[in-house]
Formats: structure tokens, sequence, C-alpha cells
């Protein structure tokens, strides 16, 4: 060694070599892995912490050893240990080994060691560096990086890793999919590009898992996604996603720090609505037999009808008129005139009165959906366009922006027709409402022939 640096006007200075054996100590003591090294005779040269963790044996005790056996291994293996750790030096390359290794108490552990060799200053090898950790934990390790592989492969759920700022900071190809664009072009963009509707449940289901945790159950959020392609837009289709969520933090630091939050989710559309549906079809089935038991002890006819609409109106829409025909007909022809005998109240929805059947006509311009639906016999929808009057010009109350009127027929005669109104706030009607409101008027046009027939 050469001689330490004499101390200069701010005081003594250790020799450079000690500083590097100092530098290399602490590299070593602060690396997660454990290391030890060997001479090209066996003799243990370096033992870090992480190796006395594992193993129990001091540096103190470690270092100056020959070889391992008797001390960190049986002496049963300790050839096979050692000649196997020492054989690198005459291979090119690292070499990978499993040894099960003797703790200072006695305890066997099952160590994965990665080996090379140390050139010296002439280049010929001087020695064997190693870093082993038990197999264990190298295992879990290669499970969670194989678990993150396969979510982010082709995962049959979506998977999207979501940054403090709450933008996508990863994703698999299901969650490209559902999201409707490519697992690149999403990253880094607001969740509100991607999202139309739900998009403030989702921000506010991840803000509070990134405060307060993940939520103990999974939960249902509804979304609408947004249209990427450069075609026309296609209409908007509400999806429902069943969602968990997880709080990643970083491992690193003794307080944990929020890395962001891993959100997964399943497309369950389908299910959900296949059980509104059913849920639909049987409380429309009760209404149904409920307002057939309240029919049978009216004694007039026409309050009948009025009954089983009210019956009707719930959970289904919002008004309900019925106009009739001044005489039933097989198959209307000519000027159609319709009177009005009952409807329910414009201010708010509640029971339908009856009015006088021999009334003035309802002034339907020409291609009312009224009208057109005794034309036709059948049923016919109508959904309000961007006028601010299309209600009033139809004679419907103000807020009306969806209607399905419905033929009544009875013995093969029209007799007049149903109408259903529903305001902005519900949904438009569809084909199984256009069923339900054909049921009904089939019962309401039996009750009205037989009060045209008794009168």
């Amino acid at each position: 060694m050469t001689a330490p640096h004499q101390p200069g006007p701010t005081g003594h200075r250790a020799a450079p070599e000690s500083e590097d054996h100092d530098l290399l100590a602490a590299l070593l003591d602060g690396m997660d892995a454990a290391l030890c090294a060997f001479d090209a005779d066996g003799h243990v040269t370096h033992w870090n912490r992480e190796a006395e963790r594992i193993l129990g044996w001091t540096p103190d005790e470690a270092v100056g050893r020959r070889g391992l056996g008797g001390w960190a291994a049986r002496e049963a293996d300790a050839e096979e240990v050692t000649g196997r750790l020492l054989g690198v030096m005459k291979s090119p390359g690292r070499q990978v080994d499993e040894f099960a290794l003797l703790t200072k108490d006695g305890r066997r552990v099952l160590v994965r060691v990665q080996s090379s060799t140390v050139p010296g200053t002439d280049g010929r090898p001087a020695g064997v560096y190693c870093a082993f950790s038990e197999v264990h934990t190298q295992i879990d390790l290669e499970r969670s990086v194989a678990l993150s592989e396969a979510l982010f492969g082709d995962a049959s759920w979506g998977v999207v890793l979501v940054d403090a700022d709450l933008r996508p900071a990863l994703a698999n190809a299901h969650a490209a999919r559902a999201l409707r664009t490519s697992r690149t072009a999403l990253l880094g963009r607001p969740l509100g590009e991607l999202l139309d509707q739900g998009v403030e449940e989702v921000e506010g289901a991840l803000q509070h898992v990134l405060a307060a945790g993940a939520p103990p159950a999974p939960t249902e959020l509804w979304v609408t996604v947004r249209d990427h392609g450069g075609g026309p837009s296609p209409v908007p289709e509400r999806r429902c996603w069943r969602s968990g969520f997880l709080r990643l933090a970083t491992p690193l630091v003794e307080e944990p720090v929020p890395l962001g939050v891993a959100w997964l989710f399943l497309d369950v559309t389908k299910t959900r609505l296949a059980e509104q549906e059913s849920a639909r079809l049987r409380f429309r089935g009760s209404q149904l037999h409920r307002a057939g038991r309240a029919v049978a002890e009216c004694e007039d006819p026409m309050e009948a009808a009025a009954l089983y609409m009210d019956f009707a109106l719930a959970g289904f829409a919002d008004h309900a008129l019925i106009d009739l025909l001044p005489e039933p007909r097989p198959v209307p022809e000519g000027p159609i005139r319709l009177i009005r005998v009952a409807a329910t109240p414009a201010w708010a929805p509640g029971q339908s009165p009856l009015t006088s059947p021999g009334g003035l006509p309802v002034p339907y311009l020409d291609g009312h959906p009224a009208l057109q639906a005794v034309e036709r016999c059948g049923s016919v929808r109508a959904a309000a366009d961007r006028s601010e009057n299309w209600a009033a010009t139809r004679k419907w109350p103000d807020g009306t922006r969806h209607a399905l009127s419905t033929a009544l027929r009875s013995r093969g005669r029209t007799v007049g027709v149903v109408t259903f109104l529903r305001g902005g706030s519900r949904r438009a009607f569809d084909r199984a409402d256009a069923i339900y409101a054909e049921d009904i008027a089939s019962r309401v046009a039996a009750s009205i022939d037989l009060a045209v027939a008794t009168m």
C-alpha cells in the first residue's frame, strides 16, 4: 500500500485505498441482495449484511474462512458446493445454482446463487463473486412478475394502472378493447377523453382509493365509452363494469407513498340487463294480476278500463291517454276522429279521471302517432326532436319527450287508441315496452267494448 497523504491545512485525509475500501464496503452492505466473494484459493473475502441476515453469520465470522464447509454448508455437501462455486472460474459467463446452506442456528436454507468470475489485473481469474437469495423469495418475485405479465397479456378482464394524477399509465389488451382504443393511445390521457357518462363516478372511486384504500367489495359502474374511430359515431351504449380497485404503494420507503391505483373490471352488461328485464317482467306481471283483481270488483266497464291504465302506469310511463272512435270499426277508413275519454292529470302523474264520451274530437294533426296507430291497427313509437313545442303541437303535456300509441282492438274491431307518455328523464320506449302496451291495450279494449255494447 502507498503511504497516506500528509495532513493539509484543513486536517488529515485518509489514503485513497482506504476510501475505496470504505466505499466498497458501504455499497456491498447497502445492497438488497446477499453478496459474498472468494479468492482463487476459495477463501471468503467479502460478506455483506444481507448475507448475514439470511444465514446469521457476521462478516467477522465469515471473512477469511476457506470454503463453506463446516459452517455455512454441511461437510457432506461442502466439496460439491465449493467445487461448483469455484468452477465458474473455468467457464465464461454467469452460473446459476441452487444449494442448501446452513444458518448459524443450524437450520437449512435453500438459496439460489448467481456466480461469476472476478478477473485480476492480468486478466486471469482472481476469484469468484456470488449473489444469492432464498429460493422462496426469488420464486415470489418470479411469480409477481409472471402475474403482472399475465394480467397485462390476454387476461379475460380489463386491467388499467392509473397514476396519482388519474391518468392511465398501463393497460392490457382487454381494457383497450373495452375503451375502444389501443393500449398506447390511452396512456397519459384524462379519463374524460375516454369515457363520456360515468367518468365522475370512476374518478371519484379512484380518488377514494388513493386517499383511503381499496373498498371492501367490488362495485358496479355504468359508463358510456367515447368513440375514437374516424367513422360515424355509433349510438352511445351504456356498459356496466364490475370494478375492483387496489391502491399501489412503493415498498422502498418507510412511509407508504401511493403510486397509483390498479383498476380491474369485467363487463357484466348482458347479465345486468337480463336481470333488469327479468325484474321488469315480474313487476309488470304482478301489476296485471293486481289490476285483474281490482277490475273484477268494478261495476262500470269504463271505470275498469281506466283502472287498468292506472295500474299499467306504475314504473312504465308518466301519463296515459285514452281516445275512442265515435263508432268501432274493423278497419278505420277516411278521416279519423278521436274523442278523449280518460287522461292522467297533465300537471302530475295520478289517477285517470273519466270524461264524457260525447265530447268534441281531439284536434290531432295529420300524421299524429295516435292516428297512425289506429290506421295500422298496431303500435307506433315517437321521440321528441329539437323543436321546443314538440309536445304542445301533439296535444300532450309539457315535458313529454317519448310516446307510445297502441290501437285498442276488441272482437275484430278498433275501438280507439291508448297513448303512454314519458318525460325527458326517462328512456325511450322500446319493443318490449310496445309488447307490454299491447297487452294492456287488449284488456282496456275489452272493457271499453263491453261499455259501448251496454250503452
